[in-house]
């Protein structure tokens, strides 16, 4: 279908394409890659096994990544040292002394080790229920994030500021033996240690906090949303987990996810419609 028959001079017959044909074709491709990048109302079943499979994908990615012990210190020592030049290098003091706080401490390990994932995943479940015209393009923002940080971990492999040598930081976990980090304890066989650059707790927090800032409808909640990221970043530098430049790296990540949601919807998660339209039936 799509070609028709001519007669040339010489009387041979020979197809040719139809203008026709060719203008559906191209109308068909448009028409598939329209429907790709306009939001849709989301599946449940299809989103919990994306969601599931996604973060395995990215735990087993994350873990192959080789242990660069070597390369990891010596990376951790460059980034305490531009941190003294930048004057920022304050991690070992809040470490110390936060630490001294027992209830403080034990506290923020178990935060560092739970609400990274029950914060994120209470998220997604409220942009699935509440905003389902603009859950797929906020999701797409926090899978590009996650991508893009698998690649820091395989280029710069880094040391979490407890494992520094000469650092004289406090490994909380392992002195208060709280569960309170894959990379600590017992599970440390389990997670790659030297994956620290960038933060994912903080890519994470933030596009959280972003999101219920932006789209609650509560004051206060609006407030928590903003306080989040920021008790994580705490957190983080308390547990003597991450560098204040973890944090940054993270940022860049988040920057980056949001503007690949950006290019392929072309808006911002956030300023997309509330609600989608049920699919309208075309003629042919």
């Amino acid at each position: 279908m799509g070609e028709t028959t001519v007669t040339t001079l010489e009387g041979r017959q020979g197809p040719t394409t139809s203008p026709i044909a060719g203008d559906r074709a191209g109308q068909g491709d448009r028409g598939v890659l329209r429907r790709l990048r306009t939001p849709r109302r989301p599946r449940l079943w299809f989103e919990i096994l994306l969601i599931a499979v996604s973060y395995w994908t990215y735990s087993l990615i994350r873990n192959a990544v080789p242990e660069q012990r070597a390369k990891a210190l010596r990376n951790a020592d460059w980034i305490w040292s531009v941190e003294h030049h930048l004057g920022i290098a304050v991690e070992q003091s809040v470490n110390h002394t936060v630490n001294a706080v027992t209830w403080l401490i034990v506290g923020m390990n178990y935060y560092y080790a739970t609400l990274h994932f029950v914060i994120t995943l209470g998220v997604l479940v409220w942009l699935f229920r509440c905003h389902p015209g603009r859950y797929a393009a906020t999701r797409l923002a926090l899978f590009a994030t996650t991508a893009v940080a698998l690649i820091g971990y395989y280029f710069y492999p880094l040391a979490p500021p407890r494992l520094m040598t000469g650092g004289h930081f406090i490994d909380t976990v392992a002195v208060h033996q709280t569960w309170g980090s894959m990379a600590s304890g017992n599970l440390k066989t389990m997670s790659n240690q030297y994956a620290a650059m960038p933060s994912m707790h903080i890519g994470w927090s933030l596009w959280c906090g972003l999101t219920i800032f932006v789209l609650a409808s509560v004051p206060w909640v609006r407030v928590l949303g903003l306080l989040y990221p920021a008790l994580t970043l705490t957190v983080i530098v308390s547990t003597a987990n991450h560098f204040w430049l973890d944090a940054v790296g993270g940022m860049l990540c988040l920057t980056f996810g949001f503007l690949v949601a950006r290019l392929w919807y072309g808006s911002l998660p956030y300023a997309l419609p509330r609600s989608v339209e049920p699919p309208r039936a075309y003629a042919p």
